[in-house]
């Protein structure tokens, strides 16, 4: 299959081409030429399949033309080694819970599977890559663990100085080897822009084959469509309709979910839950896109004023604005209502959320307001304990700290600070 640039300006590409170019040439996003659905009777066993089973046929029909079957069952089974559990917190309101991987962030599917194809296709060529990548949290971390030591590969993130938690921090500053953090004098909206004024630069390119490991990059984005099948799974016995919450920030996730009901997974509705950063959500009562620069808020993985997937989610729906409203909701809410939330969910069920865990909670109450019969499924991005800071100063619980966390607690803080493009790029050129 080929992907093809939304911008709709550059020759079409091979899955293996999109992903280490990461952009296309006309600076477009990729998307694949054509989503063609899964058999009814995919969905009528799926509870009969693996994760990697699962896994596997949902990725099969993009990949295929680049990843021999074996091989794309070895990456999965490096990549799927972990849980993904759904967990009932009260009547018809459930978490999947996406933080029992490696950084403690739903970003390690994607950072994963990307890593492996990049390694896998970085085999055949003795040109290094760099991947250059903007964090607002979690991103970082979960690249920067899923390419360490990648041969050929080396990586540079780009995190907003102050605007990421402690953790957060140390996870993608403290690995070494093929891994450097660059701490911006800016917000996540600058970092964002440096990478995507790189890949415009031409003198850049014509020295270095550069690539991105946001989920612009298509091989960072489509496999985070996994977990919304291995949620499916798990509730499919309840025989209700589903509704999927999202925690929204650069809008990949719920990309990704909608092409899993692209694919044919029965879902009734998705709700893109944002913090302020509230652009999609009134988007969703205009019709007009008017990015905006962002706000910092305890959600700070959602801090973003301009999302680069929402092109993709337009896109799935040829912009077809009533037909986006039918099957897309989005709300925006406030710290302080995140924070009641979270007292909220502990006192009734003593489950503890982060941040966006809760902002999806949020929006997932207020669809239901009018939608009560619904079984609906808010997703628990990272680890609560990823937002130490804010989660015990809102709840009374001393939270204990996992052992992925612990590993780098102790490590010393390795990161070049910069202000400026040009700086980016004497860095890069260095």
């Amino acid at each position: 299959m080929n992907f093809y640039s939304l911008n709709k300006q550059a020759p079409k590409a091979s899955f293996k081409d999109a992903v280490i170019k990461g952009i296309a040439p006309d600076r477009g996003l990729y998307f694949p030429q054509r989503i063609t659905p899964l058999p009814t009777s995919f969905f009528d066993g799926i509870e009969d399949l693996s994760h990697q089973e699962i896994a596997f046929n949902a990725i099969h029909q993009f990949v295929s033309d680049d990843i021999p079957n074996e091989k794309l069952r070895e990456i999965l089974t490096n990549v799927l080694d972990f849980d993904f559990p759904v967990v009932e917190i009260e009547s018809n309101v459930a978490t999947l819970e996406l933080f029992h991987g490696p950084t403690m962030a739903f970003k390690d599917v994607g950072a994963r599977f990307m890593a492996n194809c990049l390694g896998y296709f970085s085999k055949e060529s003795t040109n290094e890559v760099t991947v250059l990548v903007a964090t607002s949290g979690d991103t970082g971390g979960a690249v920067a663990n899923g390419f360490l030591g990648v041969e050929g590969v080396n990586v540079v993130i780009l995190y907003p100085s102050g605007k990421v938690s402690d953790i957060q921090e140390r996870q993608l500053t403290t690995l070494g080897q093929n891994i450097t953090a660059l701490e911006v004098d800016g917000t996540f909206d600058d970092c964002q822009k440096m990478v995507k004024t790189a890949f415009l630069d031409e003198e850049l390119l014509q020295n270095m084959q550069l690539t991105s490991a946001n989920s612009i990059n298509v091989a960072r984005w489509l496999p985070q469509l996994f977990y919304f099948l291995f949620a499916y799974k798990q509730v499919k016995s309840q025989g209700k309709e589903i509704v999927f919450s999202v925690p929204s920030g650069n809008f990949g996730n719920i990309c990704a979910g909608l092409v899993a009901q692209k694919l044919g997974m029965p879902v009734k509705h998705f709700v893109a839950s944002t913090n302020v950063n509230d652009t999609v959500p009134e988007f969703m009562k205009t019709g007009k896109y008017l990015p905006k620069p962002s706000t910092a808020t305890i959600s700070n993985a959602m801090d973003v004023g301009d999302p680069s997937n929402f092109i993709r989610i337009r896109h799935l729906f040829a912009d077809n604005f009533q037909a986006l409203t039918e099957q897309l909701s989005s709300f925006a809410f406030t710290d302080e209502q995140t924070r009641e939330a979270m007292k909220t969910i502990y006192s009734s069920s003593r489950y503890i959320t982060d941040p966006h865990g809760a902002v999806g909670y949020l929006g997932l109450k207020k669809y239901q307001e009018t939608n009560p019969e619904v079984y609906g499924i808010f997703l628990e991005t990272a680890h609560p304990v990823k937002f130490l800071d804010v989660v015990e100063a809102t709840i009374p619980e001393k939270l204990a700290i996992p052992s992925q966390i612990q590993r780098v607690m102790g490590k010393t803080k390795k990161s070049i600070r910069i202000k400026t493009y040009e700086d980016l790029k004497k860095f890069l050129f260095n």
